[in-house]
């Protein structure tokens, strides 16, 4: 049979065909839902990996691995002619490639990570690629729209759910100047915030001691914003000069 007949391009959207694409769809979207729920976790305590990171990582996971288990179906059907050929190797390939690719583009300064949501839609966009190259067309259309509406619209959802702001802090105090953890930390909690553990960082210079950490807000409200907490931290004693900033992406 010619590949470009009608006969052999209509296999692309035979019964048996469309049926597998609607059942991975299905998983894909229990796969992003459960994604979105683990994420607005992560999101709810101010990490850099919020719910977008991770919808599209559970749904890009999904994808690659759902089509596994319909190979007799895999580029038309036509694989049961030729037998099937070992598609995961090159997916596995695929895969790695793609990793290295998308840990380019995640930058780290400071507390603050940019780039993850970025990532993580490369890696959605090689699923989609491995869905157009084994002929799930349909599936891949709807990778493709979920992806695109994850990016577009999950995080105006994300800013109407109750979340933790969080944000990085550089505390720079005056020379001869001893601050103790109890003073940052109660001044930080006065003005609704708490040092998260392990984030403190301690260096001294010439000019006096200089503190790092990054810090949430205990309630989602305007009056923790960066400038409200800004007017107060210059009240705070033996505090020369200071800098502020969201601590994730």
């Amino acid at each position: 049979m010619p590949l470009l007949s009608y006969d052999s391009l209509s296999t692309y959207w035979s019964a048996p065909v469309v049926e597998a694409n609607i059942v991975v769809f299905f998983n894909l979207l229990g796969a992003l839902l459960l994604g979105l729920l683990v994420g607005y976790e992560r999101s709810y305590h101010g990490r850099a990996a919020g719910m977008r990171t991770y919808g599209l990582v559970c749904l890009a996971s999904a994808a690659l691995t759902v089509i596994v288990g319909y190979p007799e179906l895999w580029f038309g059907g036509h694989s049961q002619v030729t037998g099937y050929p070992d598609v995961t190797r090159v997916i596995q390939g695929i895969v790695t490639g793609v990793g290295f690719l998308c840990a380019g583009v995640i930058i780290k300064e400071g507390f603050t990570i940019s780039g993850l949501t970025t990532a993580a839609s490369i890696w959605a966009a090689s699923a989609i690629g491995i869905l157009v190259g084994i002929g799930f067309y349909f599936a891949a259309i709807m990778l493709s729209i979920m992806s695109a509406g994850v990016m577009m619209w999950i995080s105006k959802i994300e800013s109407w759910l109750p979340s933790r702001l969080a944000i990085a802090v550089v505390l720079n105090f005056r020379k001869g100047f001893e601050p103790g953890e109890e003073l940052v930390s109660g001044a930080m909690n006065e003005h609704g915030y708490r040092i998260a553990s392990g984030s403190l960082v301690i260096s001294t210079s010439e000019a006096g001691q200089v503190w790092q950490f990054s810090a949430f807000a205990l309630r989602n409200d305007t009056s923790y914003s960066i400038p409200a907490i800004s007017r107060e931290l210059a009240k705070v004693n033996g505090v020369e000069r200071f800098q502020l900033s969201f601590a994730r992406n």
